[in-house]
């Protein structure tokens, strides 16, 4: 509201917004650049048992629509999750494809309550996207590995990924676009073969496949189900419609806290190993 935008009763953003209306910025916001960063979710009196959470959402330009009814729901969404887990903390991240675009990876500060709206507020909805059938959508991955301090593992639980997209999932994330756009220093290609046991062992990961068929793009297809399921099971890959985006949302979390997911082996991935 102190930006003029109409507010439902619910606390929900008005229905009408479009992804233009909501996401205005026109370049990377320094604030969301991962460049030589580590975001940290730490404990404290007020949370003392954090919930890290990444929210990964696929700005190109097909998935428009997702990512406004994600802005439009985040209140929803967090008012809910208050109710029944006290100590989430979101980082929203915007992912593109490393390949192609100006800006393939942005990433907030971890934040546990209206801060995260404000920057969510900053992304850049690039609307990019290449000819190579996938988004980056393992730079969630790599980001939460290499690039946050989480006190989670130190109580040896897990954080949570969550991407959200309507591609197939990407076979790699190539050496050049990682080392650009986080100021790394890899020597090959980041495989998803390789990096994928590598984030189970510190994340719970989750992917919301969207299926928007007012769209007259075509959004879920066998490729997604193909490449996603060799990695995610049925209660790791979640097929939703803009409708069921908020609470499915909602659910993952809380049910995902309910678990406390474990961390087998308690030893911090200190380097990248390729």
């Amino acid at each position: 509201t102190s930006r003029g935008r109409s507010v439902t009763a619910d606390g929900s953003l008005d229905s009408r917004y479009t992804a233009q209306d909501l996401y205005k910025s026109k370049n990377l916001d320094p604030m969301l650049d991962p460049k030589d960063v580590v975001r940290e979710c730490c404990d404290s009196d007020e949370h003392p048992a954090t919930i890290p959470v990444i929210l990964a959402l696929d700005v190109t330009g097909s998935m428009g629509s997702a990512a406004a009814e994600v802005a439009k729901k985040l209140n929803e969404i967090m008012t809910k999750l208050y109710d029944q887990v006290n100590d989430v903390e979101f980082m929203v991240m915007g992912i593109g494809d490393l390949s192609y675009d100006k800006a393939p990876v942005q990433a907030s500060q971890y934040e546990s309550d209206i801060r995260i709206a404000e920057q969510l507020d900053k992304v850049f909805f690039e609307g990019g996207g290449g000819g190579n059938s996938f988004e980056s959508y393992t730079a969630a991955w790599y980001m939460g590995l290499y690039h946050t301090k989480l006190d989670c593992w130190k109580r040896g639980k897990k954080g949570i990924i969550i991407t959200l997209g309507d591609e197939p999932m990407n076979p790699y994330l190539p050496k050049t676009g990682v080392n650009a756009v986080f100021g790394d220093h890899v020597e090959a290609d980041v495989e998803t073969k390789d990096l994928y046991p590598k984030v189970i062992e510190k994340f719970d990961v989750y992917h919301l496949a969207v299926d928007d068929r007012h769209s007259s793009y075509r959004y879920f297809s066998d490729d997604i189900d193909r490449t996603w399921s060799k990695y995610l099971d049925s209660n790791h890959l979640k097929v939703v419609t803009l409708e069921s985006l908020a609470g499915t949302i909602t659910d993952i979390i809380t049910n995902t806290s309910d678990n406390e997911a474990v961390i087998a082996n308690e030893e911090t991935i200190e380097e990248i190993g390729w």
